[in-house]
C-alpha cells in the first residue's frame, strides 16, 4: 500500500495556473476526496498524480521516493474514470482481464482472480456480456472490477458515479465505501458532489481556483468551515449569508445587519474584536437554523414574506424573501403556510458562523 504526498504542487497550462502550490498527504488505506466546483483543478490533481498530467513544480510522494519522472504505468495506480473507458469489442471477463494479461500471467491465475473480483461486486453474471449490453451501473462495476483485478497501490477515481442514476448512485457509494475498507487500499476520489464526498471520505480536501481551501473530516468542515467559500459550498441547501457590522452600546456588542440586530456574548464580542479589527463582518447561517414563525417572539427576528415552500416529505424548504434576496430555511414536515405570507424568522446565534469580510475567514 502506499502513502502520497503533494508537495507545493503547481500545474500551469501556459499562463493560466490550473493548480497553485498545493500540499496535501495521503494517509495508507485512507479513503481521500478532491470536492470542489468545476474548473478548481481536482481532476488535474488527480491527472498528476496519476503520471497523465506533467507537473509544472513541486513534487509527487510515494512511500517516500519522488515520482515526478515516474511513467503511469510504473507507478501501480488504477484509475477509474466517469466514462468507464471499457473496450466495446471485448466482454466484461476480457475487460476486466486486460491488465492481467499484459503482466502476462497464467491462463488459470487470471480466471481464478476475474471470477474472484467478479464475485465481489456482485458481476458473475456479466462475464460474458460486451458494454453496450450492459446498463450504465453495470458498466461501472466491471470498471471497478479491472481496477481492482490487479490489486494496485492506489485507487484514483475521477467522478466514477456521475453517469449513474441517482437511485443507484445511493447504493454504488455503499459498496465504494466497502470495497475500499476491505481492500485497504489508499484512494484518491474526485467529485463535484458534496453529498458523495461527505458520505465517503475519511478526509475531504475542498479546492477553490486551484487552491486547498480546507481539509478536514466532513462534520468538521460541515460545523467548522474555513471560510466563506467552504461554508457556502458544502451543506445541502447552501448556507444564507448577511453582510454585518460590528457595533458597541457600552458594553453591550451587537451585529447589525440591514434587517436585524443579534446582541453579543462577552467572549464572542471579544473573539470578533481580534480577529475582525475592521468590523466588517458576514453572518453564515445553515437553512436548518433559521427558525420561521407567524408570530414574532424576540426583538431579534425579523419580518420575511413566503416566496416558495419545498415540501420533501420528512422536512419543508421555505424560500423567504427579504428585500431583494431569497432565503432558504428547513422547517417541519408539518409547516403550513402561503405564498406572500408574511412570517417572522430568527437566527440560532450558537449555530450561526461568522467571518471577516474582507478575506472570508472564519472567526466562529
Amino acid at each position: 500500500m502506499v502513502k502520497i504526498v503533494l508537495e507545493k504542487l503547481v500545474k500551469k497550462f501556459g499562463s493560466q495556473l490550473a493548480v497553485d502550490g498545493i500540499d496535501l498527504e495521503i494517509d495508507d488505506k485512507e479513503f481521500f476526496v478532491l470536492l470542489g466546483p468545476s474548473g478548481c483543478g481536482k481532476t488535474t490533481t488527480l491527472n498528476m498524480v496519476a503520471g497523465l498530467e506533467p507537473i509544472t513544480s513541486g513534487n509527487i510522494y510515494f512511500n517516500g521516493a519522488v515520482v515526478n519522472d515516474i511513467p503511469p504505468e510504473k507507478r501501480d495506480v488504477a484509475m477509474v474514470f466517469q466514462s468507464y473507458a471499457l473496450y466495446p469489442q471485448m466482454n466484461a471477463f476480457d475487460n476486466i482481464a486486460f491488465p492481467l494479461k499484459i503482466r502476462k500471467l497464467s491462463a488459470s491465475e487470471i480466471k481464478s482472480r476475474v471470477e474472484k473480483t467478479a464475485d465481489m461486486l456482485h458481476i458473475r453474471p456479466l462475464l460474458k456480456k460486451k458494454p453496450h449490453e450492459m446498463s450504465g451501473g453495470e458498466r461501472q462495476r466491471v470498471a471497478l472490477a479491472r481496477a481492482t483485478v490487479r490489486e494496485p497501490k492506489a485507487f484514483l477515481m475521477d467522478e466514477p458515479l456521475s453517469n449513474i442514476d441517482a437511485k443507484l448512485r445511493v447504493y454504488m457509494r455503499a459498496e465504494l465505501i466497502r470495497l475500499q475498507k476491505d481492500l485497504q487500499i489508499t484512494t484518491i476520489y474526485v467529485t463535484h458532489d458534496q453529498v458523495e464526498a461527505m458520505s465517503m471520505a475519511d478526509r475531504v480536501a475542498i479546492m477553490n481556483q486551484g487552491k486547498v481551501a480546507q481539509v478536514a473530516d466532513s462534520m468538521t468542515i460541515f460545523n467548522h468551515p474555513a471560510d466563506s467559500f467552504v461554508g457556502g459550498f458544502v451543506g445541502t441547501p447552501p448556507m444564507n449569508f448577511f453582510d454585518a457590522e460590528f457595533a458597541k452600546k457600552g458594553q453591550q456588542a451587537f451585529l447589525q445587519t440591514s434587517n436585524f440586530s443579534l446582541k453579543l456574548d462577552p467572549d464572542v464580542a471579544r473573539l470578533v474584536e481580534e480577529k475582525a479589527p475592521g468590523s466588517e463582518l458576514t453572518i453564515g447561517a445553515r437553512p436548518q437554523d433559521i427558525a420561521v414563525s407567524t408570530k414574532r417572539t424576540s426583538d431579534e427576528d425579523f419580518e420575511t414574506e413566503v416566496y416558495a415552500v419545498e415540501p420533501l416529505g420528512t422536512e419543508t424548504v421555505v424560500d423567504l424573501r427579504i428585500d431583494d434576496r431569497i432565503l432558504k430555511a428547513v422547517t417541519s414536515h408539518t409547516f403550513e403556510s402561503k405564498l406572500t405570507e408574511k412570517v417572522w424568522a430568527s437566527l440560532d446565534k450558537k449555530r450561526m458562523h461568522l467571518f471577516n469580510r474582507p478575506d472570508g475567514k472564519a472567526i466562529l
